[in-house]
């Protein structure tokens, strides 16, 4: 027999949104900063990448970590983490020793796998589900194209061919709903970096709607999701966080959540769309660029965009196994190539500028090249100032990578300025 729904927190109601469904309102004041509530993870999974200097239960950055004695992939900060990982890290140690180096699952399938795992040694709710139940998820199932199914069928051949001993399969049809559930609205967990650690569900969270003026930010501790106040918020006010990105223009952000959560944006700043010639600025020059020009440009923008992501993971493989010097060159030159022709169009300040600067600052961290990591960053960082919020992550995080890397480079009194900032 299931158990009743936890207690909702205190000064929090779910309701439904006039235009978006459910969502989540204030019965209370909340001041700037202060916590709404806090969220543990009803499944997480490390990224492979991470493994060795982050613990796979707690997601804890540690040295000295002790490894699983089967597997010798699996990390933890001690037998209680290992322990308490072991219902879950069970599904992946046998078959990781099976596999060998052939076994990759994507980490959409492995959280997926989680997924089914809690589920069945889990079946009451959970602390996790206080609002907002993992089999309420909307699934937008109906308005899944064939590329996206197609995807989906992919994801549930490999969850067959590298997930069985230790896993219950429902039928093709549910599964595809739980893969299309886990798409919309999974979490990726970040550092205070925002680098990438892995990925979770917060149903909690996940009943919060869109907004690109939101009120609340969400953040993390390990596993743990907390959701706190950036702006005032009074009693009766519904509570929204952000999907997405909010350095790039209006047009951008809807396309992006059309894509990912089938639905477009109404908030004040859509409708107004006051910050995108800020964020698309154009460079001053004798004669301006003609309107096609402008527009050329922004499209190869995009493009490029995108061809760097597609790059950007191809080569990351390649990094890891044939020649890393050569795939890390070759990601540098997309983006100083780039750099230079949108250049010609576009300021420093315009985001799509920023965006391929902050790809290049990426790369030059990776490869321990701090001077060139920093020349970056100071590009970076006013018109960042600018376009965000001002309560923004993104903005503290390169605040924090400034204040390392001038650290770094022995100029402290630079790198506590930035640190304090």
């Amino acid at each position: 027999m299931r158990s009743e729904a936890a207690p909702q927190p205190v000064g929090l109601e779910r309701f439904v949104s006039p235009g978006k469904g459910r969502g989540l309102r204030a019965r209370r004041r909340y001041a700037v900063g202060e916590l709404l509530f806090s969220c543990p993870a009803y499944a997480a999974v490390l990224t492979v990448s991470e493994r060795g200097s982050h613990c796979d239960g707690c997601f804890a950055r540690k040295e000295g970590l002790s490894k699983c004695g089967r597997c010798k992939q699996a990390f933890y900060c001690d037998v209680e983490c290992q322990k308490e990982d072991w219902p879950m890290h069970k599904l992946e140690c046998s078959a990781m020793c099976a596999f060998g180096q052939n076994w990759n699952p994507s980490e959409t399938v492995r959280l997926t796998a989680r997924v089914l795992a809690k589920q069945k040694i889990h079946p009451e709710r959970t602390e996790s589900e206080k609002l907002l139940a993992l089999k309420e998820f909307e699934s937008h199932l109906d308005k899944l194209d064939n590329e996206k199914r197609e995807l989906i069928q992919n994801d549930i051949a490999a969850l067959h061919h590298f997930y069985s001993k230790h896993l219950e399969y429902p039928d093709n049809a549910a599964l595809v709903v739980l893969f299309a559930q886990v798409n919309c609205n999974g979490f990726t967990i970040e550092d205070e970096e925002l680098s990438h650690l892995g990925s979770a569900i917060f149903p909690d969270v996940a009943l919060m709607n869109h907004s690109c003026c939101p009120n609340v930010i969400v953040t993390y501790k390990g596993t743990l999701a907390e959701v706190r106040a950036v702006k005032e918020i009074e009693p009766g006010e519904e509570v929204f966080t952000s999907y997405i990105d909010l350095l790039y223009p209006t047009e951008d952000r809807n396309d992006r959540l059309r894509d990912s959560y089938f639905f477009n944006c109404d908030c004040r700043e859509c409708d107004t769309k006051e910050k995108d010639k800020e964020k698309l600025e154009i460079r001053k020059l004798n004669e301006p660029p003609s309107a096609e020009t402008v527009r050329d440009m922004i499209k190869y923008a995009r493009n490029v965009i995108e061809e760097f992501r597609r790059a950007k993971h191809y080569k990351y493989i390649l990094c890891l196994t044939l020649a890393p010097c050569t795939g890390l060159v070759e990601l540098l030159e997309i983006c100083e190539l780039s750099l230079d022709k949108m250049g010609a169009v576009f300021e420093d300040s315009n985001v799509y500028m920023l965006h391929m600067m902050y790809q290049a600052m990426g790369v030059c961290l990776y490869v321990q090249d701090w001077e060139g990591a920093l020349r970056y960053g100071q590009k970076i960082i006013r018109p960042y100032s600018k376009h965000y919020p001002s309560y923004s992550l993104n903005v503290a995080s390169m605040w924090l990578k400034l204040g390392r890397l001038y650290m770094a480079l022995e100029n402290r009194a630079a790198g506590v300025k930035a640190l304090k900032r």
